[in-house]
């Protein structure tokens, strides 16, 4: 491989990654492998000049040059010749101190950390505006999907309206088995896990918080509003049956883990759930790992993103993009220019959750006798809920036991969905277990 220029080799910038894991290897392979073609794109050296890993011992896909490796992090945040460092250790802590002092010690960051940002982005965005700095993070958001550019970037002419998104591509592998294969749920985490997909606890991915950290992201990005991820109504997939992909399918339609971000004139609706989305339309259409998002403007109109949303490669591939961006300059411009996690008296105000309104599937396991539908059907009645349809299929046996009854509603609010659903738990023809699930058409 031939070297840079000699003209990018005496301006180089040089990049230290902390962090030595799945994407940090990937982002050390590109820089080292596609050196010459970074720089050129960057217009000046990209150089790799330190990687910091608690754990130097572990095989990688990667050969990297021993004298490049560290267990030394203090070593990288005080190194004045690093211009640029990368954090791809995850999680929140160390990581928000680690970054907070690597802006302290002028250096720009680049980094996939979506939970740091979601939770600690505005101290951190502030703390880069006093010393100077830039904070890139296209890798914190779907992956490889250049989402965060379009939206701050690309898409700025438009007034958003709505975020429609799959990002959590562990959950939407999980449901992918389950649709495809009729695996029940427990068997179709065991498969993500065997393939690498999931880890060994993904309690953060199938119960919706890592989609709600991402969708607090792109919320402040595309409606400037300060939102804590906590605050999001968020419902995981561990509610979903193979029975209801069978259901779901009968009446058209398939089952995502979608995270929503709506305006309308009561506010900004938020929130993170296992949705029915009809069946051919992009979303409805996702699969495995991957990751799409669909995003409207009031001039764009519809547009759609679609690619791997994890990954070693797909994600290094963002990360790499923010180091050359930050190098050319252009990460600085964008970040003083959107101004980031300040508030912003134009955003719309959030809409209250139980006034919320949308279409909803329910499935009941309820005793095999008349009068059972005429119990349910008054209380949804009481609370202003229309039946759209109902699916009652005959009892598989003789013996008297519990049924399913799956009814889809006309559009209702959330609040009354909650109060009908809590008094049709209490009837004593209903057995535990109740689901209840949005749609989308």
């Amino acid at each position: 491989m031939a070297p840079p220029p000699a003209s990018q080799a005496m301006q180089a910038i040089k990049v230290g990654i902390l962090g030595f894991g799945t994407i940090g290897s990937g982002t050390a392979r590109l820089l080292l492998e596609q050196r010459e073609r970074i720089s050129r794109r960057a217009g000046r050296g990209v150089e790799l000049a330190r990687i910091v890993d608690k754990d130097l011992s572990r095989p990688r896909n990667v050969a990297v040059p021993r004298e490049l490796l560290s267990d030394n992090v203090e070593a990288l945040i005080r190194d004045p010749e690093i211009q640029i460092a990368v954090e791809l250790i995850g999680g929140i802590e160390p990581a928000r101190t680690l970054v907070a002092a690597l802006l302290e010690n002028g250096k720009d960051v680049v980094t996939a950390n979506k939970a740091v940002l979601a939770e600690h982005g505005p101290e951190l965005f502030e703390i880069a505006r006093r010393h100077g700095r830039s904070i890139a993070f296209e890798a914190a958001v779907a992956g490889g999907i250049p989402i965060i550019a379009a939206i701050g970037q690309s898409l700025a002419a438009n007034e958003i309206s709505s975020i429609h998104a799959v990002v959590n591509g562990t959950s939407n592998f999980i449901l992918t088995e389950m649709e495809e294969k009729g695996q029940e749920y427990a068997a179709a985490v065991a498969e993500a896990q065997r393939l690498g997909y999931a880890e060994a606890s993904p309690a953060m991915d199938v119960n919706g918080t890592d989609a709600a950290q991402k969708l607090a992201i792109l919320a402040r990005l595309a409606f400037a509003t300060q939102v804590s991820w906590h605050s999001i109504p968020r419902l995981g997939i561990e509610i979903v049956q193979a029975a209801d992909m069978r259901y779901a399918r009968e009446l058209g339609y398939s089952i995502k883990l979608l995270a929503v971000a709506e305006r309308s004139e009561q506010g900004l609706q938020l929130h993170v759930s296992p949705t029915l989305v009809r069946r051919g339309t992009p979303l409805a259409e996702v699969r495995g790992a991957f990751n799409a998002v669909r995003v409207v403007g009031d001039a764009v109109g519809r547009v759609f993103f679609h690619g791997l949303g994890a990954g070693q490669m797909p994600t290094a591939s963002a990360v790499v993009a923010d180091i050359i961006d930050t190098a050319v300059g252009r990460a600085a411009i964008t970040f003083r220019g959107l101004r980031l996690w300040e508030r912003d008296d134009h955003a719309p105000p959030l809409q209250e959750p139980d006034s919320i309104v949308s279409r909803n599937y329910l499935r009941f396991h309820v005793q095999d006798r008349p009068g059972v539908l005429a119990e349910i059907a008054g209380i949804l009645g009481k609370n202003q809920i229309s039946i759209a349809s109902v699916i009652q299929h005959e009892a598989e046996t003789e013996d008297g036991g519990p049924v399913p009854l799956v009814i889809m509603t006309h559009e209702a609010r959330e609040g009354a969905m909650q109060q009908a659903m809590a008094a049709i738990d209490r009837l004593a023809v209903v057995r535990p277990g109740s689901v209840r699930m949005r749609v989308r058409g």
